[in-house]
């Protein structure tokens, strides 16, 4: 167990530092649009076109996500359900037979 135990750190940790290596990609990514687009335009305005892209992809994503979301809950506990409406059934039947 101690050994699985180990292996998942050392796994947790590889996911880790390839999401810190990402990130950090993605930003000098970002820096070099921005000196790219610099070429083209002014300074102040190739950020905010970079910026204002990335607002736009970011709100594509949150209503994607949000429609996913919104499509998969509230989950209904079925089993649940039936269970208990089996178990109200029982119960109003024992009663009706303790009664006469």
């Amino acid at each position: 167990m101690t050994v699985k135990g180990k292996r998942v750190g050392v796994g947790v940790g590889a996911f880790g530092a390839a999401g810190l290596f990402g990130l950090c990609a993605f930003g000098l990514l970002t820096a070099c649009l921005v000196l790219a687009l610099d070429l083209v335009v002014a300074g102040w305005l190739a950020v905010l076109i970079v910026a204002v892209v990335y607002a736009l992809i970011a709100g594509v994503a949150a209503l994607f996500g949000k429609r996913k979301v919104q499509q998969s809950s509230p989950p209904l506990p079925e089993r649940a359900i039936d269970s208990t409406k089996e178990d109200v059934e029982w119960t109003k039947s024992r009663a009706k037979q303790g009664l006469t």
